[in-house]
C-alpha cells in the first residue's frame, strides 16, 4: 500500500516540503511523519498542518493529490522510490534528487530536476523555465538522470548541464544548453532563440518542423543518421513517450560550435 498524501492548505503562501520523500520516510509510522518539518513562507509548521496522511510508507511508494501548485521542493534530494502526483505541482521538483522516479500527472514549475544526479523525472503536462539547470552561482546543473516533459517548457533548459538527457516534447524557450558541459538535450516542437550559447560539450537535437536559428558561432558540418538516435528514441519508448513516426529513421544536418568556447559540441536539425 502507498503513502497518500492529500493537500487540505487553504494558503497563498508558499509551502515548502524538501526532505518529504519515500527512502527519508520508509522507517517512519504516520504519526512520526504528520509531525516532519515543513516552511509555510518562514514559518515552521508539520506536515500534517497541510496534509491528510494515510496508508503505508514502507514500499517506497507515495501519492500526492490536491491543488499542489503552491508546494514546492517535492521530492528533493530523494534517493529511491517512486512519487506519483496527481495534478500541477510548484517549484524544484526532484532537485537534486539521486535515484528513483518522479510521475507527473499535470503541469509542473520552474527547476525541474535542478542539479539532480539520477533517477527520472516524467511530467505529462507542461514545465516552467530552467529545467535541469544549475543554481545561480553554481558551477553544473543536471549531472546524471533522465527528465521527460511531455508538453512546453520555458527558457534555460539544461543550463550548464553536465550529464544526463533532457526531453521535451512540446515547445521551449530561449537559450537551450546555454554554456552545456555535457549531456543530450532534445526539443520535439518549436523553440526560442541563442541555443547553445557557449557550450564546451554535450549535444542539443531539434527534432520539429519549426527549427530555429543557430547563432553565427555554429559551423555546419556533415548530413548523417546518427546511431545514438535510434538508441535514445527505444529508451523515450520503453519510458512512456510518444515518438513521432517521421523521426524514428530521420537524418539530421550538425552543426558544430559554440566556436567562440572551443566548438565542441553539436546541434543537430533535423533534415
Amino acid at each position: 500500500m502507498a503513502l497518500e498524501l492529500t493537500y487540505h492548505g487553504n494558503t497563498n503562501i508558499p509551502v515548502e516540503i524538501e526532505g518529504i520523500t519515500p527512502d527519508i520516510l520508509q522507517p517512519l509510522s504516520l504519526a512520526e511523519i504528520e509531525q516532519l518539518r515543513v516552511f509555510h513562507g518562514k514559518d515552521k509548521c508539520v506536515l500534517a498542518d497541510f496534509f491528510k496522511i494515510t496508508g503505508d510508507a514502507s514500499d517506497l511508494e507515495m501519492h500526492l493529490s490536491g491543488q499542489l501548485t503552491g508546494v514546492h521542493w517535492i521530492g528533493t534530494k530523494m534517493q529511491c522510490g517512486s512519487i506519483t502526483i496527481n495534478g500541477n505541482c510548484g517549484r524544484h521538483l526532484g532537485s537534486e534528487m539521486r535515484g528513483g522516479s518522479i510521475t507527473v500527472n499535470g503541469d509542473a514549475g520552474d527547476w525541474i530536476g535542478a542539479e539532480m544526479k539520477g533517477g527520472l523525472i516524467h511530467v505529462h503536462g507542461n514545465a516552467g523555465h530552467q529545467v535541469g539547470a544549475a543554481y545561480r552561482g553554481s558551477e553544473r546543473g543536471m549531472n546524471r538522470g533522465t527528465i521527460i516533459v511531455d508538453g512546453d517548457a520555458g527558457n534555460e533548459i539544461g543550463l550548464t548541464m553536465r550529464r544526463g538527457l533532457i526531453v521535451i516534447g512540446g515547445n521551449a524557450g530561449d537559450l537551450i544548453g546555454f554554456n552545456m558541459l555535457a549531456g543530450t538535450i532534445m526539443v520535439f516542437g518549436s523553440s526560442g532563440i541563442r541555443h547553445g550559447a557557449g557550450m564546451r560539450r554535450g549535444t542539443i537535437v531539434f527534432m520539429g518542423d519549426d527549427q530555429p536559428q543557430l547563432l553565427p558561432s555554429f559551423r555546419q558540418a556533415v548530413k548523417y543518421q546518427p546511431e545514438f538516435m535510434r538508441v535514445v528514441l527505444r529508451k523515450l519508448v520503453k519510458n512512456g513517450f510518444v515518438v513521432p513516426e517521421e523521426t524514428l529513421n530521420a537524418s539530421y544536418n550538425l552543426y558544430h560550435g559554440d566556436m567562440i568556447d572551443g566548438g565542441r559540441g553539436e546541434i543537430l536539425l533535423r533534415a
